[in-house]
């Protein structure tokens, strides 16, 4: 099981301070985070994108190969990419550039976005938000496990004899993971091709976030790339820690009340309850956590939000060490002792690698396979593994 970290690249005025990081300051200590992840162990690391204020997280992909070249062991991830807003030739060639300059230490989680006045500053309409989804995913898909393509849509010019370059690390593409808060399309969309569906698992209670990963469980059966059992799951959560619990309330208390996301709903104690968010002791978040799997079964990557809502850089890095050295290795330790056989682990660039090597070498001009089960597409046929 995988276990990191995520950041929407947020600028918050500290309220306890009064005192607003600069971009400059928010970007290098992205990078900061990410580095201290990688020196206590984590195994992920998540970055947004966001076009509008007051995020700075525009180029996941500059800031993912910045981080890479100053991390050793640490997976890079997106958490969201736009697949709506974002030319699918531009992410083909933008991420497989970058699996290649990572030896394959990445992937990346595709959301359509909902954030209304961003889409037409990319000439869209949030109006057309899934469908845009569906019909993009469907050419990147085609350009990474495809060599040419040969394609039209509805949303972009038609490609005749189309080359994605560079061509995917070892002919292996970037795991996808498809991330949603609540549209059933989403999940689907991920069971379809067989990809992860990772839920953000954050402002909703954990019976909504039962029901989509249920949904999407038993589409991913449907579908043909195994069991529910076996379905790719990631899920999000938000930590504030502490030795004692009623200091780590205490100080989070101004941040959760002045964010512009929590501030003027439910009170901490009424959020806590409602949703993920734990704020306590290093075992109060471990007992949190390992009650996930109740609701969700076995799943294959947690990440933690814990830059976010104005928290100084020093008090970031701080949690990131308690997950590390504190949480993670009895998470990590726990979650193993129960984890049902036949589950599979994280996806990583080496067992894609593995899982298409094993499954012998397609014929020449035969489409790659697929990037987790092994199975190929046809070319001009249904996605891997569906219903043909």
């Amino acid at each position: 099981m995988q276990f990191g970290i995520f950041t929407v690249g947020d600028v918050t005025t500290d309220p306890t301070t009064g005192r607003t990081p600069t971009e400059h300051q928010r970007i290098t200590a992205q990078v900061a985070i990410a580095k201290k992840a990688d020196e206590v162990g984590l195994d992920v690391v998540a970055v947004g994108q966001h076009h509008n204020p007051p995020f700075v997280a525009s180029s996941p992909t500059t800031t993912m190969a910045y981080i890479g070249a100053q991390t050793k062991n640490v997976i890079l991830s997106t958490a969201t990419t736009l697949i709506t807003t974002t030319d699918p030739v531009r992410l083909a060639e933008d991420y497989a550039t970058l699996q290649h300059l990572l030896d394959g230490r990445m992937d990346l989680m595709l959301g359509r976005g909902n954030t209304a006045p961003v889409y037409p500053w990319f000439g869209k309409r949030i109006q057309d938000g899934i469908a845009l989804t569906v019909e993009n995913y469907d050419l990147l898909h085609r350009l990474w496990h495809e060599d040419v393509v040969d394609w039209e849509g509805q949303f972009r010019t038609p490609l005749r004899g189309f080359t994605a370059t560079p061509r995917p690390l070892d002919g292996v593409a970037p795991f996808v993971w498809h991330g949603s808060i609540r549209s059933p399309e989403i999940p689907e969309l991920a069971a379809r091709y067989g990809d992860g569906f990772f839920h953000n698992h954050i402002f909703w209670p954990k019976e909504h976030t039962q029901r989509m990963v249920a949904f999407y469980r038993e589409r991913y059966a449907h579908y043909g790339h195994g069991t529910p059992e076996q379905a790719i799951v990631g899920l999000g959560g938000q930590v504030f820690m502490r030795p004692n619990s009623q200091d780590a309330v205490r100080e989070f208390r101004p941040y959760f009340d002045n964010a512009p996301v929590y501030g003027g709903g439910p009170s901490l104690e009424e959020f806590s309850t409602m949703t993920p968010l734990t704020v306590g002791s290093p075992q109060q978040v471990i007992e949190r956590t390992l009650g996930f799997r109740d609701y969700v079964g076995d799943y294959q990557r947690q990440l933690f939000l814990v830059d976010h809502a104005g928290l100084p850089l020093d008090t970031v890095l701080e949690q990131v060490e308690i997950l590390g050295t504190e949480v993670v290795p009895v998470l990590r330790r726990e979650f193993a002792a129960v984890r049902a056989p036949g589950v599979p682990d994280g996806p990583t660039h080496a067992s894609m690698v593995a899982a298409s090597q094993g499954a012998g070498e397609p014929a020449e001009g035969t489409p790659a396979r697929d990037h987790y089960t092994g199975t190929r597409a046809e070319e001009g046929n249904a996605p891997v593994g569906s219903a043909r």
